[in-house]
């Protein structure tokens, strides 16, 4: 069933969450995997900083999958294109054994999960132009164990 409580936890968030905290929640986890496969790269642990950034690639993915270009316009095409080129960069450092791609990656994602935490302090202030988001794949892809917070 749960490897532990706190996998009973996460995914009763993720289940319960709003699409806006999915996303969210997609930032923060890409963003401890990026953290995770510069530390080691640092101490030279091969395995983990290669799985550390898989993990980073697969989130990357899920959000590419989850855009909704029909009604995100411009910004869902320019959103993949970042998240594809963030993807390519990890790649790059995972083959170089690099930390400047990952730095790279870290900084776009950070400024991405800023501007999605703003985002939601304007939809708090004003719930009447909240969009009725979904991201189904997100949600399918945790329950099959693609990937994890």
């Amino acid at each position: 069933m749960y490897e532990s409580a706190h996998d009973a936890y996460l995914e009763s968030r993720v289940f319960s969450a709003a699409p806006l905290e999915l996303v969210q929640m997609l930032y923060q986890a890409a963003i401890t995997a990026v953290k995770n496969a510069r530390n080691h790269l640092q101490q030279g642990a091969i395995l983990p900083r290669s799985r550390a950034i898989t993990h980073a690639w697969s989130i990357l993915a899920e959000l590419t999958v989850s855009l909704n270009h029909q009604e995100g316009g411009e910004l869902s095409g320019r959103l993949a294109g970042l998240y594809g080129y963030m993807q390519k960069r990890l790649l790059e450092a995972n083959l170089e054994q690099t930390e400047a791609p990952l730095c790279e990656v870290l900084d776009l994602l950070t400024t991405l999960a800023e501007a999605w935490s703003t985002i939601g302090r304007s939809l708090e202030k004003t719930p009447e132009i909240n969009p009725a988001w979904s991201i189904p794949a997100a949600e399918a892809c945790y329950s099959a164990g693609g990937w994890s917070l």
